[in-house]
């Protein structure tokens, strides 16, 4: 094996240590980017209202994030290495915070989805970086597991908050609240980012963006998303999803033969697939993948149980998300305790076969009659522990082995695995829990027969009992998306500590730029 030669890049030798603000910043990231994936979806109707949505257009307000957000991700995380981590963090807060207030500011919904699109953006500049600069920037060890399960904690309170500060300032304040709430905590995050985060310092020759990769995974991607969101509306066998899933496919295969090429020819690919032949970067991805697909939908199923059959309001719904909080900090606590003991690959299995065992509990709790108590406590608090356990190893594991100038590269994949598993899973058990609840609706329609010539005609939409089960059966999938992720690791992350020096790192220095105190 060809041994990599010293870089003057390395991180042992010229990063220095994090600051004091580094890690609050880096936190807020993750906290803002979850929290504007959910914070909108309670004000929803207040915002069709008032702006004058047609009610087939509502949910572009939530789209239109997710597309920009996923289609950009890779392109957001290799920007990081190319002109360094501090500038493209930086330009994500001004991004983010600008569309957040031109968002609140909104007078039709034209410039309202405008907006949600350049928030989307300016998120997938953002998530990536904070990953990469933990990597670089927190030795390996309980420094950086600590770091890790913080910003793994951070991202599942901002979207069990988004839920409860969603409706609180709906209910209070107004939907223009949901959005301009970002703009003094982005002020703040900048206002830190000078002092806390190292400027950049180029080290190597000036870089070449792979235009021709990026414009390719920013298609690609964008189409995969776009025709997984329109399901609901479309259906997964019209022309219209079929041909956008075609067309996604072909992008994304187009992307890595040109990677590929690039790759061949040592021309600085957007994303060296030489990365995924490190099998603990692949087990992570492919984790990451499945737990998204069954996280994410469960997180969505979860919200609607609590609002439509168990009849909460906004508020008290977000609140009944606090116990799933409290689980992930303790499954992240759990998880920096134990990480260098265990090891990654045992931490990830296990974590993710305890989060499966709470979606299960899910599945059979669930039901039209359901208390907190019977219904939500128990299962949230298993799922949220087991998935808490899995930040610091999932961190730990895609980043592992990856030379320092591509940790921006590893990160935007990891980050993009983690949100095409959550569209992929939610498409995929809305799809689930619609035909599970429409099935139970017409199982009772014949015991229904009687009452209706009585002149108790059924409801127009599923009752609760019907609503209930389908629910169930999404969550069920959901526990199975769970198992799969852990099966997947056991089979490929392999035994070798993550901390080992990968053969995936390439022969040459990779850095283009480090970070040195300002």
């Amino acid at each position: 094996m060809t041994t990599s030669p010293a870089s003057p890049a390395s991180p042992a030798s010229s990063t220095p240590p994090p600051g004091p603000l580094l890690l609050p910043v880096l936190l807020t990231v993750q906290f803002l980017v979850s929290l504007d994936m959910s914070v909108v979806n309670i004000a929803l109707p207040d915002m069709g209202s008032d702006l004058g949505f047609a009610p087939e257009s509502l949910t572009w307000v939530v789209n239109a994030y997710a597309l920009a957000f996923g289609g950009l991700l890779m392109l957001g995380g290799r920007l990081a290495d190319l002109v360094g981590r501090r500038r493209t963090l930086v330009a994500g807060f001004l991004v983010f915070g600008a569309a957040s207030l031109v968002g609140g500011l909104a007078q039709s919904p034209g410039q309202l989805i405008a907006a949600r699109a350049v928030q989307g953006a300016g998120a997938a500049a953002l998530a990536p970086v904070a990953l990469a600069l933990i990597t670089v920037h927190f030795a390996a060890g309980r420094e950086r597991a600590r770091a890790l399960g913080l910003w793994g904690a951070s991202g599942a309170l901002g979207g069990a908050v988004g839920i409860m500060a969603g409706g609180l300032l709906t209910d209070w304040v107004g939907w223009r609240s949901v959005m301009l709430i970002n703009v003094p905590v982005v002020l703040v995050a900048l206002a830190a980012s000078r002092s806390g985060i190292p400027a950049d310092r180029r080290t190597g020759p000036a870089p070449r963006l792979d235009v021709a990769g990026a414009l390719l995974v920013t298609a690609g991607t964008s189409a995969l998303v776009l025709g997984l969101v329109r399901t609901e509306t479309h259906g997964w066998g019209s022309a219209t999803t079929v041909g956008t899933l075609a067309a996604a496919a072909v992008l994304l295969a187009a992307f890595c033969v040109v990677e590929r090429r690039g790759e061949r020819h040592a021309r600085g690919p957007l994303l060296r697939l030489g990365l995924l032949t490190h099998r603990p970067v692949l087990s992570a991805n492919v984790f990451a993948l499945l737990m998204s697909s069954g996280q994410f939908a469960a997180f969505y199923f979860t919200s609607l149980y609590l609002q439509d059959v168990m009849a909460y309001g906004p508020t008290r719904a977000g609140a009944a998300f606090l116990p799933f909080c409290a689980g992930v900090v303790a499954g992240t606590v759990i998880a920096t305790r134990t990480v260098g003991r265990v090891g990654e690959r045992a931490l990830l299995v296990a974590g993710g076969l305890l989060g499966a065992a709470g979606f299960a509990w899910f599945a059979l709790a669930v039901e039209a009659g359901g208390t907190f108590a019977g219904s939500i406590l128990g299962p949230s608090l298993v799922a949220s522990v087991g998935i808490g356990m899995c930040f610091v190893p999932l961190g730990t594991a895609a980043t592992s082995g990856v030379a320092a100038g591509e940790t921006g590269m590893a990160s935007g994949l990891l980050n993009a695995s983690r949100q095409l598993g959550g569209s992929i899973g939610l498409a995929v058990l809305v799809t689930v829990a619609s035909s599970a609840s429409s099935a139970s609706s017409a199982s009772s329609a014949s015991s229904a027969t009687s009452a209706t010539r009585a002149g108790e005609g059924p409801g127009a939409g599923p009752g609760p009992g019907a609503l209930a089960e389908g629910y169930a059966a999404a969550f069920g999938v959901a526990a199975a998306l769970l198992v799969g992720a852990a099966v997947a690791t056991a089979v490929l992350h392999g035994r070798r500590s993550a901390s080992a020096p990968s053969a995936a790192t390439p022969s040459r220095p990779a850095e283009t730029y480090v970070s040195e105190e300002s």
